[in-house]
C-alpha cells in the first residue's frame, strides 16, 4: 500500500494487490490537520489489507470500513473519490478533444490509458461496455495537451517595482530557489507543464540537478547562463544546461534592444561550437536575424521586424521562431496607462505613473508589425512555439501563455493551430517527450477545461483538472481548502 499525507490538504491511498488486475485509489480531503487521526487511519487500512482475501468484494468492504472509521473520528470530509480500474485500464471521455496536432476539433472521444500511455483513443459510441468499469466522465469538458513556454525565466520577478527586482537579484541562493518554487507552482495551475529557462543554473538551485528537475511538478529545460558578449560566452559549454541560448541582440523591450553585443564572427564561432545542443539566439532587427540564420541557430526567439526573405530562409532551413508578441502587447499596456503596478491577476497595469511621450504609438506599431509577420509565417509554413518572456517586467509566470496564445489568434491561427504552438512545437523542439499532442503510444498527460471550444484559450485560466501519466495532479487543485500564501 502506497500512502501520503499533506496538512490541510490531501491523503491517498493506491492499493495493488498481487496477481489481481484491480487498482483502487481513494483520495480524502480533510478539513483539518489532526495527524494522530491520519495515522489511525493509515494503521487501521494496513491492518484490513494484511487479513483480507484479494477479492474486488473485500476492497469494497474494506472501503465501507473505513468509511465508518471517518463517522467515528468525526472527520468532515470535502470529498471522497473511488475509482476501480478494470484490468489497469483508465477510461476517460471528453465531450471535446483537441490532440495538439494542428487537427479539427473532435467531439465525444474517449481515452484509454494503461500504465501511463495512452492506449487508444475513439468515439465514445466504441468505448467498451463493462458494468464494473469506473469512467472519469468529462463530457461536458474538453480536453487538450499540456503547455511549453519556450521563454521563461522562474528566478526572476515579473514585478514592476525596481527596488522588488533589485532586492530579489541580490537574494541569496535559498530565497532565489524559494522563489523558483513559486513561479514552477504558478506555471503548474495554469496547465504550463514544461518551459525552457534562460536562469543561471546557480540561481535555479535544485532545479537546475537532473535528478531533481525530473522530480519537478513541470518539466524544466535550461539554457545556463544568456550569451550576451565574448565574457559571457567563454569556456566550455557543454557542460551544464540543455540547450545554448544567445543573447545576439537585446530583449526588444529593452532600451539597447538593437545593440548588438556579438560580432556575427563569434556568434559562428559559437554555433559551430555547440555539440549536440539545439542553439536559440534572441536576435531583433532583420540584419540580426539574417546572421543568425547564416551562422546555423536552430531557432530564433523574438525576431522583431524579421521580414520575409528570412522567414523563407527559417523554412528552408528547418528553423523553430518563437515570437514573444506579449513584449510588445505589454510595453504597449505600460505606455498607454503609464502603469507602475501590475496586478497578479491581470495583464494590464493598474497604478498610475508617468508616460513617455510617443512611447504608446512606437509601441502600437511594434505589435501590429509583429503580428503582421507572424501572420505571414503561418501562410509560408515557418514552425512556430510560444514563449511568453516570463518573469520579465509585468509577464507573470503561468497565466501570460494565455495572453501569448491569444495573440497567434488574433494573427491568424486556428485554435488548433495555436494550441499546437503552445504544445507540441516546443515539446518537441526541446525534447520534452512526456509532453506534446495526445495520440496513441504517447504518455497520458494533458488539461481538462470546462465549458466549449469557444471559451478557449480563456477557460485555461480556470482549468477543471490536470491530468499527470494518465492520473488526476496530486499537485493541481481547483478549489483550494488553503490557499498558500504566495506574494512577490
Amino acid at each position: 500500500m502506497r500512502y501520503s499525507i499533506r496538512s490541510g490538504c490531501v491523503m491517498s491511498w493506491v492499493i495493488t494487490l498481487a496477481q489481481v488486475p484491480y487498482q483502487v485509489t481513494i483520495s480524502v480531503r480533510f478539513k483539518n490537520d489532526d495527524h494522530s487521526v491520519c495515522n489511525s487511519i493509515i494503521k487501521y487500512s494496513e491492518k484490513l489489507l494484511t487479513c483480507v482475501s484479494p477479492m474486488v468484494c473485500t476492497l469494497i468492504l474494506w472501503y465501507f470500513s473505513l468509511i465508518q472509521l471517518y463517522r467515528r473520528h468525526h472527520i468532515t470530509t470535502s470529498y471522497i473519490r473511488t475509482k476501480i480500474f478494470m484490468g489497469g485500464i483508465r477510461y476517460i471521455v471528453a465531450g471535446r478533444f483537441i490532440d495538439g496536432s494542428g487537427a479539427a476539433v473532435c467531439q465525444n472521444i474517449f481515452l484509454a490509458v494503461k500504465d501511463t500511455i495512452i492506449t487508444a483513443i475513439g468515439p465514445v459510441a466504441d468505448l467498451p461496455s463493462q458494468d464494473q468499469t469506473a469512467i472519469d466522465d468529462f463530457s461536458h469538458c474538453t480536453i487538450l495537451p499540456a503547455l511549453v513556454d519556450c521563454s521563461v525565466s522562474l528566478s526572476r520577478s515579473p514585478s514592476v517595482d525596481a527596488k522588488v527586482r533589485l532586492a530579489l537579484a541580490e537574494a541569496d541562493l535559498a530565497q532565489k530557489a524559494a522563489l523558483c518554487e513559486r513561479h514552477i507552482y504558478y506555471c503548474h495551475s495554469y496547465g504550463v507543464l514544461g518551459v525552457a529557462a534562460s536562469d543561471e543554473l546557480t540561481d535555479l538551485g535544485p532545479y537546475a540537478q537532473k535528478g531533481q528537475a525530473q522530480k519537478s511538478i513541470v518539466d524544466i529545460r535550461t539554457s545556463g547562463r544568456l550569451c550576451r558578449s565574448r565574457q559571457d560566452c567563454a569556456g566550455d559549454h557543454s557542460v551544464g544546461g540543455d540547450f545554448l541560448k544567445i543573447g545576439y541582440s537585446g530583449n526588444i523591450d529593452d532600451e539597447a534592444a538593437l545593440s548588438v553585443r556579438l560580432s556575427p564572427d563569434d556568434l559562428r564561432r559559437l554555433l559551430q561550437h555547440k555539440g549536440e545542443k539545439k542553439a536559440v539566439v534572441v536576435a531583433n532587427g532583420r540584419q540580426q536575424i539574417e546572421d543568425a540564420l547564416v551562422a546555423g541557430c536552430d531557432a530564433i526567439e523574438q525576431g522583431y521586424g524579421i521580414g520575409e526573405d528570412n522567414l523563407q530562409k527559417m523554412v528552408e532551413n528547418d528553423v523553430l521562431w518563437i515570437p514573444s508578441v506579449l513584449r510588445a502587447k505589454n510595453a504597449l499596456d505600460a505606455a498607454g496607462s503609464g502603469g507602475d503596478v501590475c496586478c497578479r491577476f491581470s495583464q494590464r497595469y493598474i497604478a498610475p505613473g508617468q508616460s513617455l511621450p510617443g512611447a504608446e504609438a512606437f509601441w502600437k506599431k511594434v505589435l501590429a508589425e509583429q503580428l503582421t509577420q507572424l501572420r505571414l509565417a503561418r501562410q509560408l509554413g515557418v514552425v512556430t512555439a510560444v514563449g511568453t518572456g516570463a518573469g520579465s517586467v509585468g509577464i507573470l509566470h503561468g497565466e501570460s501563455m494565455v495572453e501569448e496564445m491569444k495573440l497567434f489568434i488574433k494573427a491568424g491561427y486556428s485554435l488548433e493551430e495555436t494550441i499546437r504552438c503552445a504544445s507540441e512545437n516546443g515539446a518537441g523542439f526541446f525534447g520534452m517527450e512526456k509532453l506534446g499532442r495526445l495520440a496513441v503510444g504517447r504518455q497520458a498527460t494533458f488539461l481538462v477545461t470546462r465549458g466549449t471550444v469557444q471559451q478557449l484559450p480563456r477557460k485555461l485560466s480556470y482549468l477543471e483538472a490536470i491530468y499527470v501519466d494518465g492520473s488526476p495532479s496530486g499537485t493541481y487543485n481547483k478549489n483550494p481548502i488553503k490557499a498558500p500564501l504566495l506574494t512577490e
